[in-house]
């Protein structure tokens, strides 16, 4: 039933909500809370945390989860994710600059010249 206006945006429309228990995250992936533990433990995936101090992933969290076990199935060590994770971060962000000089270089938008640059 839709009520008249705009609907208003739900948490669980947002990818960064941090809705998600560490057993629900546990289940969902099939992997070990003492896992997901690990990973905060390590700084490799770090969830938000309730007023009453316990773990809440988002979906977004939980997808890098999904990445990290994948990387722990072909044999990296927590140390080697974080720094590939750590690594792609700054890829993304020195993309992004790139794009930002290109577009003030052709004195356009930072969107458009990331898309001719994808498209050469």
């Amino acid at each position: 039933m839709h009520y008249g206006g705009t609907m208003s945006s739900l948490p669980i429309d947002d990818s960064q909500a941090a809705l998600y228990t560490v057993g629900q995250v546990a289940t969902m992936l099939r992997v070990q809370q003492a896992f997901l533990r690990r990973l905060d433990e390590h700084e490799v995936v770090r969830p938000s945390r309730s007023p009453g101090g316990q773990r809440r992933y988002s979906r977004h969290e939980i997808t890098l989860v999904q990445y990290v076990v994948r990387l722990t199935d072909e044999g990296m060590t927590l140390a080697a994710i974080r720094r590939i994770l750590e690594l792609e971060h700054e890829l993304r962000a020195a993309r992004r600059r790139i794009a930002e000089l290109e577009a003030e270089r052709a004195g356009g938008d930072p969107a458009q010249a990331s898309r001719r640059r994808t498209t050469r």
